[in-house]
């Protein structure tokens, strides 16, 4: 595939950010935390100083079990300054049962059903001609580009994140940090 095209060029920008799986099995640190890619994508998350609000909107919309399967998924994992960026209260009435639905709606709109690395993310982009669309769990498509050699993922509302730490492998899939919670369209 063409991905493999790419991949050299992608992992030298992610090389110049720090923000990468090194290539002798080595996983970035998150928050300060380490990640083992023998763990899965719940464990590691709750490992992370800086995905809190992620993991208690995951258990509170029933997400542990499909989270901690085999997968293989791609999460793009919110930050807790990415949820407290959202309007005042949304979060905590999201995390209200009540709102289960939507709260499902709007994490699976952060999960790939496949394991896909910044490379052939890259890769993907630029095949694309500059804008890759990226079908999620939640049937959001998200619009994946290019920003000075950094991923950035657009959400059907036209806000735009950025991946911050990209290639955290997981024992059943990959985590991309993420400076913005995407939501699905209106």
């Amino acid at each position: 595939m063409t991905q493999l095209k790419y991949a050299f060029a992608g992992l030298l920008s992610l090389a110049a950010t720090g923000a990468f799986a090194d290539a002798h099995g080595g996983n970035p640190t998150v928050g300060g935390a380490p990640m083992m890619a023998e763990m899965n994508i719940v464990e590691n998350a709750v490992n992370s100083p800086i995905h809190t609000t992620l993991v208690a909107a995951v258990q509170a919309a029933g997400l542990v079990d499909t989270l901690t399967s085999e997968g293989p998924f791609t999460v793009f994992a919110p930050t807790d300054d990415a949820f407290a960026a959202l309007p005042q209260d949304q979060v905590a009435a999201l995390l209200e049962p009540r709102n289960r639905d939507r709260l499902v709606e709007i994490l699976t709109c952060h999960v790939v059903a496949a394991e896909v690395f910044s490379d052939a993310i890259a890769g993907m982009i630029a095949d694309d001609g500059g804008a890759h669309a990226v079908p999620t769990v939640g049937g959001c498509t998200l619009t994946a580009r290019m920003s000075g050699g950094t991923i950035t993922l657009t959400d059907e509302q036209g806000r735009t994140a950025t991946v911050t730490v990209a290639d955290v492998d997981q024992s059943n899939g990959v985590i991309h940090v993420i400076d913005t919670v995407l939501l699905p369209g209106v």
